[in-house]
């Protein structure tokens, strides 16, 4: 599994776009200000896959697939309340083959896992389960101003 690249550019260029391809379906939630920004994001976002059939899940599999997407909305939610004062927008899109999340903030700092990783050791855990459940994950610097788009891609369930 590749490491997080970060790469120069408007943040808004791969806000529809995984692998080069537009995403089919993508849904936008303003999250400046908002109180309760992890629970509204992850509500949002389980609303999205039930309407995107990913929810209910009629498998183990799928069910499985459905939760990995909640606790890595969860985690990129926390990070930017805990690191770059707030998330502004959470975007959440689809194709055939793979959900594509991009939390969107003001701040400048890049995330990346903890190294080494300490299972035992509390507090951040948060990129490390990012990079452990997705195919790929990245951050994509603001070229107009401040802040930047941290975006991660899973695949959709079997």
């Amino acid at each position: 599994m590749e490491t997080a690249a970060e790469s120069a550019g408007s943040a808004a260029a791969g806000a529809t776009r995984q692998a080069g391809r537009p995403m089919r379906q993508v849904r936008r939630l303003r999250l400046v200000g908002a109180s309760g920004a992890v629970p509204r994001a992850r509500d949002f976002t389980r609303q999205a896959l039930q309407d995107w059939g990913w929810l209910p899940a009629a498998t183990a599999d799928q069910r499985a697939a459905a939760e990995d997407v909640l606790l890595v909305v969860s985690e990129l939610v926390t990070n930017a309340c805990l690191h770059a004062s707030g998330p502004e927008e959470l975007r959440v899109g689809a194709t055939a083959k793979v959900l594509r999340l991009e939390i969107v903030d003001l701040g400048s700092g890049s995330p990346s896992p903890r190294t080494p990783h300490r299972a035992g050791r509390p507090g951040g855990h948060g990129m490390f389960i990012v990079q452990r459940l997705c195919l790929d994950w990245g951050v994509v610097r603001n070229a107009e101003g401040p802040g930047k788009t941290v975006w991660a891609e899973l695949a959709a369930p079997s």
